[in-house]
């Protein structure tokens, strides 16, 4: 495979020994540079630029958006506090995170069994940063494929070691304030400006965090760079799973473009339209050859599409000799079919996202959690009552103080506070307490009697949980 060049995106015409390994790797195992050519502007090139604006507005700007003082979108995993769309998560609510999790993996197979790896060209922030942002700052300093390949084999004089510094500098600049806005979706704006502002050795672990998430997005961009979808990201590896014949993929239409050649004059020989002329394969990011068909190593990043159509416009032939089809509508005519499997993942996906969807609307702002002191028996009180201990935590979700006080449902019994009356919480906080509840024997008619206990913020009841009182097994009348 390729093994007559030096370098990715030069014409090949090699058998079928690329599916014995991956394009970025020659015969001796070593790794092989991607000179990608710039795509020309096209359809799917254009409308992917203007999504990576948008995709950089968004992941940029992001971390500044609060919500009534809340930042819209956080992770803080050292405190075990997420915030989606401004609102709040703690540990109680990681059987939500586990369910949007799950709903996450039926989205992927979903969409990957019905569109392929459309994420991994249009959404995906490895894509978008390489490509869009990273490739493009390499192209205004280094030039198109062939003047890089010419400046990787030239001698290192001033001019060479001015633009590859150069290149890294930009490289770097990027990859640290890529780093920052990463560490703002942990720890906040309002934190990293303090790491930003404030003495080093007030923020020393902080400062060391932004080094080193700018040192590996500077690996990963300017060194690593598609072999992170070819070796690291799974999603390339599912697809053998996830695809099957109806799938949209990026494809060849070999039914239409074999047999392949340049066109030549006098040439009686019946051709299809590829000219052979390896366009779509100088434009590809990860190097491969998709006449050769579907590779675990193709994004669908559609620059092969884009290629493709400019030189049938050149030639005065119909666009779409590469496009987005399936591998029964290029070998049958077949349009894309909704087959059952996909029918089934649409099902489980909504019965998931109306589940996730009722919890997060009925998910409660002030999270009371009762339960009975381990340990501790039912007390007599006196000889006509029982008591339980029982301690309260409550989890603060709102961003301001609240002061609860515990009422007994029921109209029979009474609550006994140790401490104060109440429970204070801090605002995104958690409080707790100890109080007793007291019931007459008269109402105990088994060993566990349920009882309902309200939460108030004043005069407004906020919440109520249900627990179990233990009395005796029988009493004396």
């Amino acid at each position: 495979m390729f093994s007559h060049h030096e370098h990715l995106n030069e014409p090949t015409t090699e058998g079928e020994s690329y599916r014995d390994r991956i394009n970025t790797v020659d015969d001796n195992g070593k790794r092989k540079w991607v000179f990608a050519y710039k795509p020309p502007s096209g359809k799917f090139y254009n409308i992917r630029t203007w999504l990576s604006v948008l995709y950089f507005v968004l992941f940029f700007g992001m971390p500044f958006v609060y919500v009534n003082d809340r930042p819209f979108f956080l992770l803080n995993i050292p405190q075990a506090k997420f915030i989606f769309f401004g609102k709040v998560f703690w540990p109680q609510d990681f059987f939500i995170l586990g369910l949007t999790m799950v709903t996450f993996v039926f989205f992927i197979v979903l969409f990957t069994a019905a569109f392929g790896r459309l994420f991994c060209g249009w959404a995906c922030p490895q894509t978008n940063f390489m490509e869009m942002m990273f490739r493009k700052v390499e192209f205004f300093i280094l030039g198109d494929a062939p003047a890089q390949r010419q400046l990787k084999d030239a001698p290192w004089t001033g001019s060479k070691i001015f633009k590859v510094g150069l290149k890294q500098f930009a490289f770097y600049l990027l990859s640290f304030i890529i780093a920052n806005t990463f560490l703002a979706y942990i720890i906040g704006v309002k934190e990293l400006e303090k790491i930003i502002t404030e003495p080093v050795i007030a923020h020393f672990g902080g400062l060391t965090s932004i080094l080193i998430f700018s040192a590996v997005f500077f690996a990963v961009y300017s060194f690593f760079r598609e072999q992170a979808c070819i070796v690291v990201c799974p999603y390339g590896r599912l697809q053998s799973v996830l695809l099957d014949k109806n799938s949209m993929i990026v494809a060849y239409d070999y039914k239409r473009g074999e047999p392949r050649g340049p066109i030549k004059k006098g040439d009686e020989q019946v051709k299809g339209d590829c000219i052979d002329c390896h366009a779509c394969v100088k434009v590809c990011p990860t190097g491969i050859d998709i006449r050769n068909g579907l590779q675990m190593e193709c994004v669908g990043c559609t620059a092969c599409i884009d290629a493709c159509d400019n030189i049938m416009d050149k030639i005065n032939k119909p666009k779409g000799l590469i496009r987005y089809a399936s591998e029964n509508s290029i070998a049958n005519g077949e349009p894309l079919h909704f087959t059952t499997r996909m029918k089934l993942y649409t099902g489980l996906l909504a019965i998931v996202l109306s589940v996730l969807s009722l919890l997060l609307m009925t998910r409660k702002d002030v999270d009371p959690t009762v339960m009975r002191t381990p340990g501790q028996l039912f007390q007599e009180r006196g000889e006509d009552s029982i008591s339980n201990l029982y301690n309260v935590k409550v989890a603060n979700k709102t961003m301001k103080m609240i002061p609860l006080t515990i009422k007994l449902e029921g109209g029979i019994g009474r609550i006994e506070s140790i401490g104060k009356d109440y429970v204070e919480v801090a605002k995104e906080g958690q409080g707790s307490g100890t109080f007793f509840v007291i019931l007459p024997k008269t109402a105990l008619h088994e060993r566990k009697t349920s009882i309902t206990l309200s939460f108030w913020e004043g005069d407004k009841k906020i919440s109520e949980t249900k627990t179990n009182f233990l009395g005796p097994l029988k009493f004396k009348e």
